[in-house]
């Protein structure tokens, strides 16, 4: 028993009450994106883990258990209800607002959206990795629902649990004994999660990416069974897959569990097998009567074609003035990820738990022992951020809630090896790009990662170290212009790691939309990101550096091959050759040719370490052939010294760099200088005189900030690149005139960096509140536009705002 009505609730969350509607909310911009509706909220579950959402309205409708797959789908088996019984009287509610579509579950009734007169009933608070749910004005007890899984900065073991503890405190404020009963029903899911077409098509979309068919086994549950789990206070539903007497072998494979504790205080009855997608009576009947439920177990496997569900109820009376916590867990173990048909890997959570799929009563236990433990390391990494006045709330709601992708982001997480002792880690660039950490993207998107779990943003990048040396002469035509390309140019530094459906890590670059061979800024974002995290990890990894430094040697030589010209800077080619994919370059680029000098200097910085800490050289790069970094340290000093005064020369028109050298465009740039962003994080030199800097960011901020948005009741963020007065270029351009989420939090860091705080926050609130107010809450895009509508939802790049974070607090 405690005596706080509610637990508490920081200020700075996300909010949705159960009577609101959207008004209007961003539509996507192009028919094949993925666009599920506003209906989204926080996930539940570990990185890599696979996780599951539950909505701002409370229905569980996020499936990501299939590691890079999405199924958006509303379970209605899958729910909380409440019985009370209070003064004489009893009601009983499913804590949801919507009746299921498919018509199942007809003898339940359902939570109001508001009460007759008026008023809302529930609302709910997100913080990413914890969520609440509050209800009002229809029981007489304050209840609310709090909602987490232990997700811990620099915590590489909890972070990756398949768990979701809910936490429902119950305030009894008045002055009679009110009777309540929480009930979770949940249907037998497993085995679901697969893809059975294990030789899908990749085909091209209408709009140039690779996609694939993704068909899982929903819905067919033949040989599923439920058992009752009582051990000690604990007890619980265990629903297990059809063949789980052997150890799982198979992607889908495994089991989850529905738990909580008893005592002499509380009831706890159960239903161990039901009819999820009947009218749900033979659990309504009796919970609504009492809220009890019949205790019955039933073992009994599934036939083909039929679905089971279990129940669990916790009934309890709470006393005037008084207040109980009463806890639930949900925790699945599906151990293995299948990529292409046969290549399997172990999520990370197996280095703690076992690989047979048979463990999930473990992490109960687990959960029922350290979850108070969890939560309060999740509040001390908070609360000092929370607290700190010199961010505004809107920021603070928004930096800890777009931390969603690492888990919802079809994030992969494997168990540990050799190469990799904290297990290899990826995210989704999108759902409507299926391939996991584009390299380009995260250059802005990877600073979350960075700072809270930096051995896995060093494993990202020894990934493509190790993917820099090889080659895939695997033809394919590119989805752009129709040509023909091979996948991998050995020294090229590919777009991405991988996919879901091929092999991870190993078959590189599988976008195909442009021929990233091609690119100029890959190699150059690789080179900074490396020195990034050396420095920033507290600049004592030589080791790290060694293992990069061949990867390194062997890009820049690639890269400075396009060096056409011999003047030091390698040309973009014409064709849209770089992160803004559409947007075609010619000749000398300000985002290119910035990123190129900034690169040239991190390299030198590298290789000046590397050569000052014994030993000098390794025997791994002496057999790749790779010179020590005294041979090449001042090939890369006499590229920066040719390069640097031209790329000012060249470009600086007085009030901003030029987009290029050759197409004659007069654009101002959003990102122009990137490059100079990245030398001044990393404390080099100046790759642009720092006041022409200044310059040319006032320049952008007036014209793609204050004159794009002169005409809007409510500015939406910078745009890519208008011409100096705010106008388009061209009217039908699609990269220029979107609003890029990361890009706009990536320059909003460049200005905090140049004094700009004022001018970066301004920006920044304006697309924090088109994403938390325009129903793109927890599927973040890429890109919004003046008409509504967005692009490429669940994006990466987005979580740069933890970059803007890094600024505002390096000072």
């Amino acid at each position: 028993m405690l005596n706080s009505p509610r637990p508490p609730i920081p200020a700075q969350t996300w909010n949705w009450t159960f009577d609101r509607e959207w008004d209007d909310p961003y539509t996507v911009r192009y028919q094949s994106n993925l666009d599920d509706g506003p209906d989204h909220g926080m996930p539940l579950g570990g990185f890599g883990a696979g996780c599951i959402g539950r909505s701002p309205r409370g229905e569980f409708n996020l499936w990501h258990l299939d590691g890079g797959e999405h199924i958006f789908q509303n379970l209605p088996a899958c729910q909380f209800s409440v019985y009370e019984e209070s003064n004489g009287k009893s009601q009983a509610f499913a804590l949801s607002p919507e009746f299921p579509e498919d018509g199942s579950l007809s003898a339940w009734s359902y939570y109001p959206k508001q009460t007759q007169d008026g008023k809302n009933t529930a609302t709910y608070r997100a913080l990413y990795p914890r969520s609440w749910f509050v209800y009002e004005n229809v029981f007489d007890t304050i209840l609310t629902c709090e909602q987490f899984s232990p997700i811990v900065p620099h915590n590489y073991q909890e972070t990756s649990y398949p768990l979701a503890i809910f936490e429902w405190t119950a305030h009894n404020p008045t002055d009679e004994p009110i009777t309540l009963s929480i009930l979770l029903t949940w249907e037998n899911i497993a085995g679901w999660f697969t893809n059975t077409l294990k030789s899908p098509e990749v085909r091209v979309r209408d709009d140039g990416s690779p996609v694939y068919d993704y068909k899982p086994r929903w819905g067919e549950s033949g040989g599923n069974f439920n058992r009752w789990i009582e051990d000690f206070s604990r007890l619980g539903c265990l629903m297990n897959s059809g063949d789980i007497g052997l150890d799982a072998t198979e992607e889908g494979q495994g089991q989850l569990v529905l738990a909580t504790v008893t005592n002499p205080a509380v009831e706890v009855t159960y239903h161990t097998r039901w009819n999820p997608v009947g009218d749900g009576g033979e659990v309504w009947n009796s919970f609504a009567s009492d809220g009890t439920l019949c205790n019955e177990e039933d073992e009994t496997p599934a036939k083909l074609g039929d679905r089971i569900a279990g129940a669990i109820a916790v009934r309890f009376t709470v006393r005037p003035g008084r207040t109980r916590k009463i806890p639930f867990i949900l925790a699945w173990d599906f151990p293995i990820t299948e990529f292409a048909a046969g290549i399997q890997a172990y999520r990370r959570y197996t280095d703690f738990f076992g690989r047979s799929g048979r463990n999930a009563w473990s992490m109960v236990r687990t959960a029922l022992k350290h979850s108070d433990m969890w939560k309060e390391a999740i509040v001390d990494w908070q609360q000092p951020i929370l607290e700190d006045e010199s961010l505004p709330d809107w920021f603070e709601m928004a930096l800890f809630n777009e931390l969603y992708d690492l888990s919802s982001g079809g994030s992969l997480w494997t168990a540990a090896d050799e190469e990799e002792p904290k297990g290899r880690f990826g995210v989704l660039e999108s759902f409507d790009y299926r391939w996991y950490e584009s390299l380009d993207v995260r250059l802005y998107g990877s600073f979350a990662l960075l700072q809270l779990w930096p051995e896995l943003e060093k494993s990202v990048l020894r990934g493509f170290a190790r993917a820099i040396p090889t080659a895939d002469k695997t033809p394919r035509v590119i989805g752009y212009n129709g040509a023909s390309a091979i996948r991998k140019a050995a020294g090229a530094t590919p777009h991405d790691l991988g996919a879901a459906n091929e092999h991870p890590w190993i078959q590189t670059n599988y976008t195909s939309y442009q021929d990233c061979n091609l690119w100029k800024d890959l190699p150059c974002d690789f080179v900074l990101q490396v020195y990034r995290d050396f420095r920033f990890t507290g600049g004592d990894d030589v080791e790290f550096l060694r293992e990069c430094w061949g990867a390194i040697v062997q890009t820049l030589a690639y890269l400075k091959e396009f060096d056409k010209d011999g003047d030091g800077i390698p040309e973009n080619g014409g064709a849209p050759d770089q992160t803004f994919d559409d947007w075609r370059l010619k000749g000398i680029s300000a985002y290119c040719g910035g990123l190129w000098l900034a690169a040239l200097q991190a390299a030198i910085a590298i290789g000046e370490v590397l050569k000052a800490s014994p030993p000098q050289w390794n025997a791994s790069n002496s057999r790749a052939n790779v010179p020590p970094p005294e041979e090449l340290l001042p090939v890369y000093r006499a590229w920066l010294e040719q390069a640097k005064p031209l790329y000012h020369n060249t470009l600086w028109n007085g009030s901003y760099y030029r987009l290029d050298s050759e197409s004659g465009s007069d654009v101002v740039m959003a990102d122009q200088l990137c490059g100079q962003f990245y030398a001044q994080l990393l404390d080099l030199d100046d790759i642009v005189p720092h006041n022409c800097a200044l310059v040319a960011l006032r320049t952008v901020y007036d014209s793609c900030f204050v004159q794009f948005n002169a005409n809007r009741t409510v500015a939406i963020g910078a745009a890519n690149g208008v011409m100096p007065d705010g106008s388009p270029e061209d009217p039908n351009a699609t990269h220029p005139l979107e609003v890029w989420t990361g890009i706009n939090f990536g320059l909003a860091a460049f200005m905090v960096l140049m004094g700009m705080q004022k001018e970066a926050l301004a920006m920044t609130e304006s697309v924090v509140r088109q994403i938390y107010e325009g129903g793109l809450q927890f599927r973040t895009p890429e890109a919004i536009t003046a008409a509504r509508t967005f692009r490429a939802g669940h994006y990466l790049r987005a979580m740069a705002i933890w970059g803007l974070f890094m600024m505002l607090k390096k000072g």
